[in-house]
C-alpha cells in the first residue's frame, strides 16, 4: 500500500529547538526529511547530535551539506578569532544582536531546504526558529519567516504550477520552558541534543554562552536537570 503521508523537510541543527520542531512535524503526520549543514561552525558536535536525533525519529533521510560560511567571517560561530560571549546568568544577556549572529545563515539554510523540498515534491518546510527566548537574531522573527514564505512561493516551479509551499515555525512564539514541555510530551530525548555555541573538548556545553543559559533556564522551569548534562 502506498504511504499516504506527505514529506516535509526539517532543518535539524542537533539542538533543543530543532529536535522539538522535528517531533512536532512527526506529530502532524509528515514523513521526515532532515537537513543539516557543516558551515564552518566551531560547535560541530551539533552535527553528531543531529545524526542521533534524526535516527531517533526514524527520518526517511538525513543529509548534511557542506557550506563554508567561515570563509566570509563576521561571526563568533565561524571565526575563531572572535570570542563567543559568555555570561554568569540569563539576566546578563543584552538586547543587541550578538556576535554569534551568522550573517544570512537562515536565508542560506532555508534556500537549500526549499530546493530539496521541490525535488521531493514537498510543500512543507519546518524550522525551529524562536523569537521569544532567543539571542536577538533578525532571521528568527515572524516577519522574516512570512517574507521568506512569500519569496518561496514566487521562486519555485511547484508554486508557479499551483502548489503552495508553507514554512512552518511552530516554536516561534514559545519560551524555552514551553518548547521543552512540548518536546517532553512528544518523547524527545534531549540527552541526544547539544545547544552550546562553544562546547568543551568533551563535547559538553560550556554553561555560559547565551544558548546554554537559556537552555538551562528552560529545564529548570520544567523542574528538571538538563539530561545532556545530568549524570545518567
Amino acid at each position: 500500500m502506498k504511504n499516504s503521508k506527505k514529506p516535509a523537510v526539517v532543518l535539524l541543527s542537533g539542538g533543543l529547538d530543532s529536535a522539538t520542531c522535528m517531533a512536532i512535524a512527526r506529530e502532524q503526520g509528515f514523513l521526515l526529511y532532515a537537513i543539516s549543514f557543516r558551515y564552518g561552525q566551531r560547535h560541530r558536535v551539533e552535527l553528531e547530535k543531529a545524526t542521533l536525533v534524526a535516527q531517533s525519529f526514524q527520518a526517511e533521510k538525513h543529509v548534511i551539506l557542506d557550506i563554508d560560511l567561515g570563509k566570509l567571517g563576521g561571526s563568533a560561530l565561524t571565526d575563531s578569532s572572535i570570542d563567543v560571549p559568555k555570561h554568569e546568568s540569563v539576566d546578563e544577556i543584552g538586547s543587541e544582536i550578538p556576535l554569534t549572529y551568522v550573517p544570512a545563515r537562515n536565508t542560506v539554510f532555508l534556500s537549500y531546504a526549499l530546493a530539496w523540498a521541490e525535488v521531493l515534491g514537498s510543500n512543507d518546510i519546518f524550522v525551529g526558529v524562536n523569537a521569544l527566548d532567543y539571542s536577538g537574531y533578525p532571521d528568527c522573527r515572524p516577519e522574516y519567516i512570512d517574507a521568506f514564505e512569500v519569496m518561496a512561493n514566487l521562486a519555485t516551479k511547484r508554486s508557479v504550477e499551483g502548489e503552495r509551499l508553507r514554512i512552518h515555525a511552530p516554536l516561534i512564539h514559545w519560551s524555552k520552558e514551553e518548547i521543552i514541555r512540548k518536546g517532553l510530551e512528544l518523547g524527545v530525548d534531549y540527552s541526544l541534543t547539544s545547544s552550546c555555541y562553544d562546547p568543551l573538548p568533551s563535547g559538553l556545553g560550556c554553561g555560559h554562552c547565551d544558548s546554554c543559559l537559556l537552555r538551562e533556564r528552560g529545564f529548570r522551569q520544567n523542574s528538571m536537570l538538563d539530561p545532556a548534562r545530568a549524570p545518567r
